[in-house]
C-alpha cells in the first residue's frame, strides 16, 4: 500500500481556536488496528513519522513496521526520527554553535549569503555546566562563585551572547538561571507543540534530543526525549532525521505507595538498581499501574532523569492529570493546559485509571510499598545500599579486592587517621570521614518535596543545637531560582544556611564534578594518609574521582540525607541506631529526632509553592543578569573569529 498522510489529517478545537493534528485514530481504521496496543512513547513515534513521512528519509516500511509492534511483531526496522526541537548544555552546545558559526564563515568566504545559516528546528542552549564550587558556607558564596564564572568563561560567553543575537530558532538561557533539565521542566517544554504549516496550526507531541545525558529527565512530564552526541546533535539541528531501531519497551508497573520516611530519591535508587540487573540497555522504559496516582510529576523527573543510570534510552510517563496539574502549577498558560488535555486524548494517548494496558515486550513490577530509605554507592549509581546496612557496605568496601564496591586496603591503611586545624578547631579525619556534602544536580532540586524535606530537617537540627563539623564541604546548589523562591517563603533557607548550606550557584556544580577544592589542611590529610575520604550528594553520578579527584567513596542520597550525613561528618554510621551528635544540653540526637514526616512536608510544600513564582522567575529568563548585560558583543551575521 502507499500512504497518504493527508488522509489522517483531522482537526480539534480549544479556545485558542482550531488545530489540525495526524489523527492516530484515522490512521488506525485505515488498517492497522494494533495502533491502539501500542505504547505511549512508540504512539509518539509513530505520529512523528506520520507527520514527517515523506518517502524518502521517513519511509513506508518503517511506519507499516512501527504499526505492527502493537500486535507483537518486533521488527528490526530502522526509522527517522524527527525530534521537533534540540536542547543543549554550555559544555556540549558551544562546539555545536561553533560549527554553526564556522558555517556562516565558509558561506561567506564563497559569496553566499551567511545569514542562512540556521539551526532548521527551535534550539535551546542552558548555561549551567561552567559554574564552580569555589566558595561555601557564606552569604556571598553565589556572587563570589558567579563572578569567577564569568572571568573564567568570557570568551565562551561572548561568543554565545553573539550567537543568542545572530541565528533564529536560536535561544540561550544566561548563567547564573538554572540547570539545563530542571528549566526544560518547568518552562521550556510545552507537552504538545504548534506549528504554522501551509496556512494551518498543526499541533503535535513536544519531543527533543539533547546534549546531555539526562535529556531523559522531560519523560516525566510526557514528553518524549533522550541525550546524543553532538554529531546527531547538530544533524537534527540541521533538519536531519535521527536514525535509530524501533526500540523493545519494557513496561515498568508501579503498584502500592511509598510509606513514611521514604523518599522519591529512594524510589528511584530502587528502579535504578533493579533495571540494571534486569537490562534494559537499548530499550524505552514505560511507567504503568495505579502507583502512577500517587507519583506527581517531580517525583516522575526523578525517575525519568536517571534513565541513563538504569540503562534505558528513556523511562516515560504518559501524559494524565497529574501533567496537566503541574503544567498549572508551573504557570503554563491555561490555552496550552486545555490543548495538551484535548489533544492526547483525542489520540489515545492520555492515560487514566482504566486505560488498557499496552502489548510491553516484557514487564517489570515493583510494590512501592517495599521501597526502604537507600543511598547508592560507593562508586556506581546502581549500587543501592539500604540505610541500616550503609555503615557495613562502607566497612566492607574498604577491604574488598579493587572493583566496582571495593577499594582493598591494606591493614595499615585500616587505621589511618590525620589530625587538622580548620578554622581553628582541631578535626580528626579517617577513612569514611564525609568532606563534601552536597545538595545539587537536575535529579532531586526539581523536586519540591524531598527540598523542603531537607530544609525542615535543617530547621529541626538547628533547633536541637547540632552542627557541622568543619571539615566537611557544604553548598546548595538549586536547579532553579524558583528552589530558592519556596524554600525563602517557607522560612528553611536560613536554617539550610546555619548549617553550611548556602547557595553557591544555580548549575550542575558537584554532580558534574565542579565541587571545587578541598580546604588546603584537608586535602594534604587525605592525600597524606591515602584516606578514602566521602562525599554525599544528591546527584545521579558517583564514580570514583568524578566528584573530586581527593574523594574516593561518593554515595547517592535524597536531600535530607545529605544533610543528615553532613551533620554526622562520616559515611560509617547507622544513622537508625547511632546518634548524629549531640544537641545543646548534650543530649544524644538521633535522625528520627530530627526526620520531618510526610504531613509535615505536604503542607509545607503546599502553603510555599505557588504558580506566581514560577511566573515572576521565568517572565525573564532570556535576558539574564547584569555581568551577561555588559557582555559586549558586536553585531552581524559572522563572528569576529580571534586570531590568539
Amino acid at each position: 500500500m502507499y500512504l497518504k498522510k493527508h488522509d489522517f489529517l483531522s482537526k480539534l478545537k480549544t479556545r485558542d481556536g482550531q488545530f489540525g493534528y495526524l489523527s492516530l485514530p484515522l490512521f488506525e481504521s485505515s488498517g492497522f488496528p494494533a495502533v491502539d496496543r501500542l505504547p505511549i512513547s512508540l504512539r509518539v513515534l509513530l505520529e512523528d513519522l506520520l507527520r514527517n513521512f515523506d518517502g524518502h528519509r521517513i519511509t513506508e516500511d518503517g511506519i507499516v513496521a512501527l504499526a505492527q509492534h502493537g500486535a507483537g511483531h518486533y521488527l528490526k526496522t530502522e526509522i527517522g526520527f524527527m525530534p521537533g526541537r534540540v536542547l543543549l548544555q554550555d559544555f556540549t552546545g558551544v562546539p555545536a554553535i561553533v560549527d554553526l558559526a564556522a558555517m556562516r564563515s565558509a558561506v561567506a568566504r564563497r559569496g553566499g549569503d551567511p545569514s542562512r545559516v540556521n539551526p532548521q528546528v527551535p534550539v535551546d542552549l542552558v548555561i549551567d555546566h561552567s559554574v564552580q564550587v569555589d566558595r561555601f558556607g557564606t552569604a556571598d558564596s553565589l556572587a563570589f562563585n558567579a563572578e569567577r564564572e564569568f572571568e573564567r568563561n568570557a570568551e565562551r560567553y561572548e561568543f554565545l551572547k553573539w550567537g543568542q543575537r545572530a541565528f533564529r530558532n536560536l535561544r540561550v538561557v544566561p548563567p547564573a538561571t538554572g540547570i539545563v533539565h530542571q528549566v526544560n521542566l518547568e518552562y521550556l517544554a510545552r507537552v504538545v507543540q504548534t506549528q504554522l504549516i501551509d496556512g494551518s496550526h498543526i499541533a503535535y507531541p513536544d519531543s527533543l534530543v539533547g546534549t546531555d545525558s539526562h535529556t531523559t529527565m522531560i519523560n516525566g512530564l510526557g514528553v518524549l526525549g533522550w541525550g546524543v552526541g553532538g554529531i546527531e546533535a547538530e544533524a537534527v539541528m540541521l533538519g536531519q532525521p535521527l536514525y535509530m531501531l524501533i526500540p523493545e519497551v519494557v513496561g515498568f508497573r508501579l503498584e502500592g505507595s511509598l510509606r513514611e520516611g521514604v523518599t522519591a530519591t529512594d524510589l528511584v535508587l530502587s528502579i535504578t538498581e533493579k533495571l540494571r540487573a534486569k537490562g534494559v540497555v537499548g530499550k524505552f522504559v514505560e511507567f504503568l499501574g495505579s502507583g502512577l496516582d500517587s507519583l506527581g510529576v517531580a517525583d516522575r523527573a526523578t525517575i525519568a532523569n536517571m534513565a541513563p543510570e538504569y540503562g534505558a534510552t528513556v523511562g516515560f510517563f504518559p501524559v494524565d492529570n497529574e501533567t496537566l496539574s503541574y503544567l498549572r502549577a508551573t504557570g503554563r498558560d491555561e490555552g496550552l493546559v486545555e490543548l495538551v488535555e484535548v489533544y492526547n486524548k483525542e489520540q489515545g494517548m492520555f492515560r487514566s485509571a482504566d486505560s488498557s494496558e499496552a502489548a510491553y515486550s516484557e514487564t517489570v513490577t515493583l510494590d512501592m510499598s517495599t521501597v526502604e530509605s537507600s543511598i547508592a554507592g560507593p562508586k556506581r549509581p546502581q549500587d543501592r545500599v539500604s540505610l541500616r546496612a550503609a555503615k557495613s557496605a562502607f566497612l566492607t568496601s574498604l577491604t574488598k579486592p579493587t572493583s566496582e564496591r571495593g577499594f582493598a586496603l591494606h591493614d595499615a591503611d585500616l587505621r589511618a587517621v590525620a589530625n587538622v586545624r580548620l578554622n581553628g578547631i582541631d578535626a580528626t579525619l579517617r577513612h569514611g570521614s564525609v568532606v563534601i556534602a552536597a545538595i545539587t544536580s537536575c535529579t532531586n532540586t526539581s523536586n519540591p518535596s524531598v527540598m523542603i524535606a531537607a530544609g525542615l530537617l535543617a530547621k529541626k537540627a538547628v533547633e536541637k543545637g547540632l552542627h557541622v563539623p568543619g571539615h566537611v564541604k557544604t553548598s546548595l546548589a538549586p536547579g532553579s531560582k524558583v528552589v530558592v523562591a519556596y524554600l525563602e517563603k517557607a522560612g528553611l533557607l536560613h536554617y539550610l544556611e546555619c548549617l553550611g548550606f548556602s547557595v553557591v550557584g544555580f548549575g550542575c556544580t558537584t554532580c558534574i564534578g565542579n565541587s571545587g577544592p578541598l580546604p588546603k589542611s584537608i586535602a594534604d590529610a587525605v592525600s597524606n594518609n591515602n584516606l578514602v575520604a566521602a562525599a554525599v550528594l544528591s546527584g545521579n553520578r558517583n564514580f570514583e574521582g568524578r566528584i573530586n579527584p581527593l574523594v574516593r567513596a561518593a554515595y547517592l542520597a535524597s536531600p535530607p540525607l545529605v544533610v543528615a550525613y553532613a551533620l554526622a561528618g562520616r559515611i560509617d554510621i547507622d544513622l537508625e541506631s547511632e546518634p548524629l551528635g549531640a544537641g545543646e544540653n548534650g543530649e544524644q540526637l538521633y535522625l528520627r529526632d530530627v526526620w520531618p514526616s510526610q504531613t509535615e512536608i505536604r503542607q509545607t510544600v503546599s502553603a510555599a509553592l505557588d504558580r506566581a513564582m514560577f511566573s515572576v522567575q521565568y517572565a525573564d529568563v532570556f535576558a539574564g543578569n547584569r555581568r551577561w548585560a555588559e557582555i559586549a558583543v558586536p553585531a552581524g551575521e559572522l563572528y569576529e573569529w580571534k586570531p590568539d
